[in-house]
């Protein structure tokens, strides 16, 4: 057992060696932009760039088709967080807004959809060997993306979804450093999602009288 032990130790630590330059960048800014999300800091959109940028070379290579393309996404979306984002900041404002009942329904709806097409491309036209779990993936962040950059609360319990999933994904691609991170960012989008809790209780204040669920 204790040899067993030793020598997935080590074949950890040599992936970890041969990881490359441009995954550690992707990593460390990675969890630099969901840690500044969390505390609502608008820096976070700016350091995603370099993030997406990194990600969607080590994706490609790695033959996560659907990852890669996310990351093309994911700088439209950062560029647009950014913009509206300081929008906000200039009008002084921190709003945090949360679904309703309806939109709930719709997100659920959209992202099982995306989720089937998605997987269903990537098992045609590309020679990934996990369409369909890299198609979920993948549409439940674009949702989640989309949540974030509008200031939704519960963009942070989609990325908690997205984050336990991707784990397991990024060890059976070999890409441990990037799994490392995943556990970190599973970490920082659960206190994200708490502190974008209080702020949204703050500032529908004590008059109001609103139950809002954990998600």
């Amino acid at each position: 057992m204790q040899v067993l032990a030793l020598s997935i130790g080590q074949h950890i630590a040599a992936e970890f060696n041969q990881t490359t330059s441009l995954e550690w960048i992707g990593a460390i800014t990675g969890i630099a932009c969901v840690y500044l999300a969390a505390i609502q800091n608008i820096w976070n959109w700016p350091v995603a760039i370099i993030s997406v940028v990194a990600y969607t070379i080590v994706f490609y290579k790695s033959m996560l088709y659907g990852d890669a393309g996310l990351q093309v996404y994911f700088l439209g979306t950062s560029i647009y967080g950014w913009y509206f984002w300081l929008k906000k900041n200039e009008r002084h404002e921190k709003p945090v807004t949360s679904l309703n009942a309806k939109e709930y329904v719709l997100v659920i709806i959209v992202t099982v959809i995306l989720s089937l097409l998605l997987g269903l491309f990537l098992k045609k036209f590309t020679p990934t060997n996990v369409p369909y779990i890299d198609g979920f993936c993948t549409a439940v962040s674009f949702t989640a993306q989309i949540l974030m950059t509008r200031k939704v609360l519960q963009n942070w319990a989609l990325w908690i979804l997205v984050d336990i999933c991707y784990v397991p994904l990024y060890i059976y691609k070999n890409l441990y450093v990037t799994a490392l991170l995943y556990i970190i960012l599973l970490v920082l989008a659960w206190l994200g999602h708490l502190d974008w809790k209080r702020a949204y209780k703050k500032e529908l204040g004590p008059a109001v009288g609103v139950q809002i669920s954990d998600f």
